[in-house]
């Protein structure tokens, strides 16, 4: 069987310093946002579990804990923000990529990774073991978050891009880190919330393993990049979509864990069926021969 021929890279793109250190004010000032929002998040988580563990009655561990959730949906918003604006504006640098990662590992790596360690996991009153297994798991989250951020920066480099990688254009490879972050904020929120659910708190830790895999893995997840809001749709759609955004008001932390968990299965859906597509493919093509 011949061997497929090895793709060749695009052509290098040769940006001298001063071109690929520039800063541009507005897409920077929301990555600036977003560093913001994700140092109010840790803030607040290690406020929250020092009140509990010096027994002040005078703090609301929960209601900081909520509060961190919302700095870390305020993060998410100003990372929306900062690609777009960039794009719109052609104001594109390799300095906003870099610093919109180190933005998105404290934000969306660090936060989320104490807030479940100090709210779920309780260290000092669980045993030795579970209180072992649980900064392992927050590392391990935390460690596929920062890979799957440096890979996001290599492969989408303009000196390594090859028409391979740009088959998966409009799609995500692998699950993003504010996506991952928003998962386990909303489930935190929901939790805060209503007490009864502390008992599937041990659950969580076992969900953060999974996104960590998800992140790190080949599985494509829609980027919403390529939206056309400009586009006519019908009264009925407008209608539609107008309650459902009300559904979302009115439910409000309960509609988030839903929409966040349909996007973690909606991309792993699309990949069995993708898989099971190629084998397909395959059968047929073998049973030819």
């Amino acid at each position: 069987m011949d061997e497929e021929p090895e793709l060749e890279p695009k052509e290098i793109v040769k940006l001298d310093a001063s071109q690929a250190s520039k800063i541009y004010l507005l897409p920077n000032l929301f990555t600036a946002g977003n560093l913001f929002f994700g140092f109010l998040a840790i803030k607040n988580c290690i406020q929250a579990r020092y009140g509990i563990m010096a027994g002040d009655d005078t703090s609301d561990p929960n209601a900081l804990y909520r509060q961190a959730v919302l700095f870390i949906l305020g993060g998410m918003l100003c990372d929306s923000l900062d690609g777009r604006v960039a794009r719109l504006g052609g104001r594109e640098s390799l300095f906003g990529k870099e610093f919109d990662s180190i933005a998105d590992i404290v934000t969306f790596g660090m936060a989320p990774a104490l807030m479940v360690l100090f709210l779920v996991l309780n260290p000092e009153q669980n045993e030795e073991f579970f209180t072992k297994a649980g900064f392992f798991l927050a590392f391990i989250y935390l460690l596929c978050a920062g890979v799957r951020l440096a890979r996001f920066n290599v492969i989408t480099h303009p000196a390594v891009t090859s028409r391979k990688l740009e088959e998966a254009d409009g799609d995500f490879l692998g699950l993003p880190v504010p996506a991952a972050a928003g998962m386990i904020a909303t489930i935190v929120l929901v939790m805060t919330k209503h007490d009864a659910l502390r008992q599937y708190a041990l659950g969580l830790p076992v969900l953060m393993l999974l996104i960590s895999v998800l992140m790190i893995s080949n599985v494509r997840y829609p980027s919403f990049k390529k939206i056309d809001w400009n586009t006519q749709i019908k009264f009925t759609s407008f209608v539609a979509v107008l309650v459902i955004i009300g559904l979302i008001y009115f439910s409000r932390e309960y509609a988030l864990v839903v929409i966040f968990f349909s996007y973690l299965f909606y991309g792993m859906g699309r990949h069995i069926l993708r898989l099971k597509r190629i084998s397909a493919r395959k059968s047929k093509a073998a049973k030819r021969v």
